[in-house]
């Protein structure tokens, strides 16, 4: 209940909503309560019983049912005598279409204020998703499954959806219903009507073991859909890989794996789902023939007081109370799915970002000094990847990171933009710990350009613009300028409104990569993150992109990692990292001089040229 209470709190005005909820709710029940309660004095005139009664006098006003009862019951006798049978038929015949047409105006109204709940409800639960997630470290992304975390912002909010509105009516309206009918019920035989609720814990606890089960085989059915949606996500990525490998058979048998198991799942769910109602509709019949013949033997006793026409109102009123009560078990059914699904919705809300500001951050206006690695190890759970790294970039200066793959170099990088914390030692700027900055404040210092180009479905302009949003036409165009960029973008369809694709893809790497550095030149950083830029283009692209990137370091602070050792011989000082240690630090003349990791690595490679 808990977990239901709180999918509601993402609603707003909920309190007021529900109020007319309830309000809406208890009048069409009320309304079509009094349509089954016409009954009984239709069938009094069709039966022709106590026709010849004389007019009650009208009660006393108050707000009960016998007030009700007592008003009906005037009015009916007095148009039995004024008018006849007939006209005392049409009479009933007209109050219960009146209040059909009541119960159903409150019906929609009750309707109208789930729909609004149930949308905004929607709206702001995948808003909270998303918004909790974008603000999560890179780290979290590491371990999670894309497709897992797309399946609980889709398939699992759809299943909060469902399980809103079910609950709505299930939890809140059908107990309405079913207290009011059985109120019904007492004032017309109470000793009928205790023995009515002996025999109905039997429909609920031959129900309890269903809904048991289905609220754990939801939350494996959920699972699996997420796994499904991830190995679609990685496959439509990775085709060009699934098909250079023929690896087509080794993807679809994971498919079929993956979708036998959410089929099975989902085969035995839908067995237990659909069995709920043909029990407890079974389990209803037999309750209401237990009671016509309880009833019965009522009625043809010579001391009962319970007549014919009465017992059978009492039959139609209590066989109403079989639907709200099947409906209340359905939705209980489906608030357990919800729940499951809910579950891990607040999961994800509930991670806590490990990379957070702390409290009264301070804020860099301005780069001015330095930044420095003191004592810096870092671990990604028990891999250790960089060890005691004392090293200090001077502001205006150029660094390069080299070494052999899987070295650290780019860990070390990531730690400067807080992508992650130093499990030991610290890095500071201007004297100060990161951990002591704001976290936008610190990203707002930085430009970063990777290897593989990260662009989005959009135009050009949005894509250089990006982060920038104020950014005029004239600086887009400028910054594109001292990207090598401008030329190439006025030959595409539309110029800066282009749009380039999924990630780039109507372009090609040396376009994309220049795209990112005018992404970068636009910010107009003080520091500079380069990884490894153009190690995945050809010669010509290369050139183009680094005559780019030179413009983009000029007067700036640049941590540059390459393994293309020529685009770094002009750094101010270049550090070779190994097994996480650096282990040689000089400039390009120094390092070549001296028989180490870089004088290999710098051989290697022109012999390799």
């Amino acid at each position: 209940m808990k977990t239901f209470l709180r999918i509601l709190n993402y609603t707003p005005h909920i309190g007021t909503r529900l109020v007319w909820f309830f309000i809406f709710s208890i009048l069409g029940i009320i309304f079509g309560a009094f349509n089954i309660v016409l009954v009984i004095p239709m069938l009094q005139v069709l039966f022709e019983r106590n026709i010849d009664d004389p007019v009650p006098p009208l009660p006393e006003l108050s707000f009960s049912s016998d007030y009700i009862v007592g008003v009906f019951n005037h009015y009916f006798r007095m148009i039995i005598q004024e008018n006849g049978t007939l006209n005392a038929l049409l009479f009933v015949c007209g109050l219960i279409v009146l209040c059909v047409l009541f119960a159903n105006v409150f019906r929609f109204l009750e309707r109208v204020v789930a729909t609004k709940i149930r949308v905004d409800l929607v709206r702001n639960i995948r808003l909270a998703i998303f918004g909790n997630v974008s603000r999560l470290h890179i780290g979290f992304f590491n371990s999670e499954r894309k497709g897992d975390l797309i399946s609980r912002f889709t398939n699992d909010v759809q299943e909060v959806e469902a399980a809103v509105m079910n609950s709505l009516k299930a939890v809140l309206k059908e107990p309405i219903t079913i207290i009011v009918y059985f109120a019904i019920l007492f004032t017309i035989s109470a000793k009928l009507t205790l023995f009515t609720l002996i025999v109905l814990p039997v429909m609920g606890g031959a129900l309890a073991e269903i809904i048991k089960r289905l609220k754990r085989q939801a939350k494996q059915s959920q699972e699996s859909l997420g796994r499904i949606v991830n190995i679609l996500d990685e496959t439509f990525g990775g085709m060009r890989v699934v098909k250079a490998f023929n690896a087509r058979g080794f993807i679809v048998r994971k498919m079929e794996e993956e979708s036998d198991y959410y089929r099975k799942v989902n085969k035995s769910m839908s067995y237990k789902n659909e069995m709920a109602s043909p029990v407890s509709e079974v389990l209803g019949v037999m309750i209401i023939a237990v009671i016509i013949f309880f009833g019965g033997n009522m009625v043809l006793s010579e001391e009962s007081t319970l007549s014919p026409d009465v017992f059978l109102g009492f039959l139609a009123i209590f066989s109403m109370i079989i639907q709200p009560a099947k409906a209340f078990s359905n939705g209980i059914t489906a608030l357990q799915k919800g729940t499951a699904s809910a579950n891990r919705i607040f999961e994800t809300i509930d991670t806590e970002p490990v990379i957070q500001s702390p409290p009264n951050a301070l804020k860099i206006e301005k780069f001015q000094g330095a930044i420095e690695f003191v004592n810096v190890s870092f671990a990604y759970d028990a891999d250790r990847v960089l060890k005691n790294i004392n090293l200090t970039i001077p502001k205006g200066k150029m660094i390069a990171l080299v070494g052999p793959s899987g070295g650290g170099k780019s860990t070390l990088a990531d730690l400067v933009p807080r992508f992650y914390d130093p499990t030991e030692g610290e890095v500071k700027i201007d004297g100060h710990s990161l951990t002591q900055y704001d976290v936008t404040s610190l990203r707002n210092q930085l430009g970063i350009v990777t290897q593989e180009s990260i662009l989005f479905n959009d135009s050009i302009f949005n894509n250089i613009s990006f982060g920038t949003p104020n950014a005029s036409e004239q600086d887009v165009m400028n910054a594109a300028k001292v990207a090598n960029a401008h030329d190439f973008i006025m030959q595409t369809e539309h110029g800066y409104e282009t749009t380039i694709g999924e990630r780039g893809s109507k372009l090609s790497g040396g376009q994309r990569q220049r795209l990112s550095i005018a992404r970068a030149v636009l910010k107009n950083p003080p520091i500079l993150i380069l990884d490894e830029a153009t190690s995945a283009l050809d010669t010509e692209s290369e050139k183009l992109v680094q005559e780019a990137l030179f413009n983009l370091m000029k007067n700036r602070t640049s941590i540059v990692i390459a393994h293309r050792l020529s685009t770094i011989q002009h750094a101010d000082e270049i550090v070779v990292i190994q097994d996480g240690e650096i282990v040689e630090r000089g400039t390009h003349d120094e390092l070549n001089q001296k028989d180490g990791v870089y004088r290999k690595l710098s051989d290697f490679q022109n012999g390799d040229n």
